[in-house]
């Protein structure tokens, strides 16, 4: 029985991990924290069964934190993004500009002609006026190894529901100036 808990316990705490760390939005990290709580249970049974105190003490610490980690990813965050989509979605329907979250900035897919060419990591913005100066986005590579970063201009750029459009004239994103991985341009 010990030993069907602890492979139980290893499943989840790896699946767990990957969830976490693939960054896929607030919805899978709260699962994520779900399963590593799971994770934490078996090695806390495990442990237990096996007179660990160690082991008990870790996982009574990692159990608290993965409850935490499930509340803060599944109810609060999430009710961040999803204030942040009413107002969007209720935006389009007012006279006036429509509106956009401005986290989707670190997350969203960049298209160009319909497909997808890269993903947005950050904005950088004026500190007075607000204004959108230019976004990072990553291209290429797997699981950030092998990525470019390049700037995109805002003024190429606009939101389109959940996603980013680049407005480059059907060219790829490799035509875009290269940004250095840890000294962004200033201007």
């Amino acid at each position: 029985m010990t030993e069907y808990i602890s492979w139980i316990a290893m499943g989840a705490t790896v699946a767990a991990a990957c969830m976490t760390a693939s960054n896929l939005g607030a919805r899978i990290t709260g699962y994520g924290f779900g399963v590593f709580t799971i994770g934490s249970l078996s090695w806390l049974a495990t442990g237990t069964m096996t007179g660990q105190p160690a082991l008990i003490w870790t996982n009574v610490v990692l159990t608290v934190l993965n409850i935490f980690g499930v509340w803060r990813w599944l109810g609060r965050r999430a009710q961040v993004e999803e204030g942040g989509r009413s107002a969007a979605e209720a935006s389009e329907s007012i006279p006036g500009e429509a509106l956009f979250p401005v986290s989707l900035l670190a997350r969203a897919p960049v298209t160009i002609a319909g497909a997808q060419a890269g993903s947005c990591l950050d904005a950088m913005a004026g500190c007075h006026s607000g204004r959108l100066a230019y976004l990072a986005v990553s291209e290429g590579g797997v699981g950030g190894v092998g990525e470019v970063f390049r700037k995109l201009p805002w003024r190429d750029a606009h939101v389109d529901g959940e996603q980013v459009v680049a407005r480059i004239g059907g060219r790829d994103l490799s035509s875009l100036e290269e940004l250095p991985k840890d000294q962004w341009p200033a201007r």
